[in-house]
């Protein structure tokens, strides 16, 4: 007998005041080849806390250090494709961007976009999720928790 499970994914929301960083690449599922935007997001890998994924991905998908500061929130979503995914979305700010980083493969590059820019590539359908929008709209409207919402057993167990 099979289990559905979800699959568990992290976003990062990094701001500097004007512009959230984004991600343009590949769509490689609804739309094969078209550019999309999405915040710096991707799967856990073994062994690996949510935090170490989001400033992971964020470097591997935009060539960006940066470092996590709160939760933003969690965010569930059925994707077209039938696979439920939950994002768990952390706000981080920028250190540094990293010279000659090699991008994941399907990236096109970071992109740094107003939120105004964000609501036309949605009008746009140039977001690769909808989960783009609603993360920036929270984070603008002062949402955050503190990190210690987040208690990884693993790490308590090995301090």
């Amino acid at each position: 007998m099979s289990r559905w499970t979800p699959n568990s994914t992290v976003a990062t929301l990094v701001y500097d005041g004007e512009c959230f960083l984004l991600v343009e690449e590949y769509d490689q599922q609804e739309r094969p080849g078209t550019p999309v935007l999405n915040q710096p997001a991707g799967h856990l890998e073994q062994d690996e806390s949510l935090i170490e994924a989001a400033e992971r991905e964020t470097l591997e998908e935009t060539g960006w250090l940066v470092e996590v500061q709160a939760y933003l929130g969690l965010y569930i979503n059925t994707a077209p494709n039938g696979i439920t995914y939950h994002r768990h979305c952390f706000i981080a700010r920028p250190l540094s961007e990293v010279p000659d980083a090699v991008l994941d493969e399907g990236i096109i590059g970071a992109r740094w976009l107003t939120f105004e820019e964000i609501l036309v590539a949605e009008q746009a359908q140039r977001l690769r999720s909808g989960m783009v929008r609603p993360c920036c709209e929270d984070y603008l409207a002062g949402r955050s928790f503190p990190l210690e919402v987040i208690r990884d057993f693993r790490a308590e167990k090995s301090a």
